[in-house]
């Protein structure tokens, strides 16, 4: 899940070097913790939050093949 959600947030972002993931994982609950550069943000969000609910989305499908559940949150 963690290199999937690297490869889909850096292929949004301008500064690829600063995209961070975090991976915690607890039975079959996986909780993704993003970080990416500030004028990067807006872009990975998208409008009305439209982008983040598309990654969210391809991670959750992901997750369910594998039978775990997914959790992506972007920090400040």
């Amino acid at each position: 899940m963690k290199e999937m959600a690297i490869f889909l947030l850096t292929s949004l972002a301008t500064k690829k070097d600063s995209v961070l993931v975090e991976a915690k994982e607890e039975q079959n609950n996986v909780y993704l913790t993003a970080k990416v550069d500030p004028s990067d943000k807006g872009k990975v969000i998208g409008k009305d939050g439209c982008i983040i609910k598309a990654v969210r989305t391809v991670l959750s499908a992901a997750a369910a093949k594998a039978n775990k559940k997914v959790s992506l949150k972007l920090e400040d």
